[in-house]
């Protein structure tokens, strides 16, 4: 059974937040190719390892990323590859609102 629709419509806006980070989307991606430990999620990112925590806490506690402790490292890894899909697809909605923009901005102009 499935909880509430005002228990849905928290839990939706809770994942939304998560993702709504240029640095947290930036960390989805590099963990969509494969589990990382923090240091490589830095090397290619370029942050400090403290950015980089901060931001995999709040995806680790929304469920977006999952963690497993090998020795005194975490490796971390994507809890569901489907948050990639659902942000390539905003993706494409962004891209189509700007595409219709710029078409209106040129016929404005002619």
């Amino acid at each position: 059974m499935l909880p509430p629709r005002s228990e849905l419509n928290r839990l939706h806006a809770e994942l939304c937040t998560a993702v709504a980070d240029p640095v947290r989307i930036a960390i989805l991606y590099t963990l969509a190719d494969g589990p990382h430990f923090v240091n490589g999620i830095q090397e290619q990112l370029e942050l400090p390892q403290s950015t980089i925590s901060r931001h995999l806490r709040i995806l680790r506690t929304s469920g977006i990323v999952a963690g497993e402790r090998q020795g005194r490292l975490v490796m971390y890894r994507l809890a569901d590859h489907r948050v990639i899909e659902a942000i390539d697809l905003l993706r494409q909605v962004m891209a189509d609102r700007i595409t219709a923009r710029a078409d209106t901005i040129t016929q404005l102009q002619e």
